[in-house]
């Protein structure tokens, strides 16, 4: 009895931390309850949460380790790279995001999916910690049905994004990585709000979040307006990835283009963003009917052949 009781001093909701610092999976959560079976979970047995690392100060410990700054030899480099934005304008909400993946240096992926699709009205974008973006999001999507269900209507931008930061400062400094764009439609109209790890929530107009951000903000600052059509915006949504897909090397590969309407969320297509640079989207309404690179824009207007200055006229007395 007292080795049974020795083995489980540590337990935790959803693990159990065994003597020699390994878990255990409890079996009174299977894997069924987060599936079909059980339709996003049972609440017969309590709600899950996460298992805390058997270390006196989690946050010291992750600080200790990652500060790579200090200490180039530590065990474990955080690197993020990705491109993601958001923008609402008179026509709803255009999200344009990248699919590349990085683990520092290395591309881990090309394919990566970083906008998940909360419910037919809300979507959010995934920066940061590939992992914690999609556990937070789907489990976000599942409070969000409990709240139709319970109210009798859907739940509001706002309140979605509420809760995601609700939900996330209760981990803050516990290592979590995440910075996501809430996007959808409701009562109010087109909404945007910019949530992270840390709990910060801000209302906005436009967000781009990820290593390239910043090349992303050069082409929307330029081309944002409140009256664009619904062309003109999906074309800024495009460009702005390309332009972070060709000048950050942490972002590139395709880009996906959502576009958020009264009527719910629609899928506008995936680009390659070496196809943007020399072909363009193609046959699509706002298209410039060429490639996005600098030669091609430039093409028979640069300085090269660039007419002679007229002489100048001499000042009459």
């Amino acid at each position: 009895m007292n080795t049974f009781v020795e083995r489980f001093t540590t337990n935790a909701s959803n693990g159990l931390f065994c003597g020699n610092g390994a878990v255990e999976e409890d079996e009174e959560f299977s894997d069924a309850m987060w599936g079909s079976e059980a339709g996003f979970g049972s609440l017969a047995r309590g709600v899950p949460s996460f298992t805390v690392p058997s270390v006196s100060d989690p946050a010291a410990f992750l600080r200790l380790h990652t500060d790579d700054h200090a200490d180039p030899n530590c065990k474990i480099k955080i690197q993020h790279g990705t491109t993601t934005l958001a923008f609402r304008f008179q026509g709803g909400v255009i999200v344009a995001v990248d699919s590349r993946a990085t683990a520092g240096s290395y591309v881990a992926s090309g394919t990566v999916k970083k906008v998940i699709e909360i419910n037919p009205y809300l979507l959010g974008t995934m920066a940061g910690g590939a992992a914690d973006c999609q556990y937070w999001e789907t489990y976000l999507g599942m409070h969000c049905r409990l709240h139709e269900l319970r109210n009798r209507e859907r739940i509001s931008v706002s309140a979605a994004s509420k809760y995601l930061s609700n939900l996330v400062y209760g981990y803050k400094g516990m290592g979590l990585s995440m910075g996501t764009m809430i996007c959808g439609w409701d009562k109010t109209g087109p909404a945007v709000f910019y949530v992270d790890s840390d709990g910060t929530r801000l209302k906005g107009d436009l967000f781009s979040v990820g290593s390239g951000s910043t090349f992303a903000y050069g082409v929307l600052d330029q081309g944002y307006r409140w009256d664009l059509s619904d062309e003109e915006a999906q074309e800024l949504g495009r460009r702005s990835i390309y332009a972070a897909g060709h000048r950050d090397a942490f972002s590139g590969n395709t880009c996906n283009l959502y576009h958020v309407k009264e009527n719910g969320w629609n899928f506008i297509g995936n680009y390659d963003i070496s196809k943007l640079h020399y072909d363009g989207p193609g046959d699509v309404a706002g298209s410039p009917g060429h490639g996005y690179g600098y030669d091609l824009r430039v093409e028979g207007r640069s300085s090269v052949n660039a007419p002679e200055a007229a002489p100048a006229v001499a000042a009459q007395a």
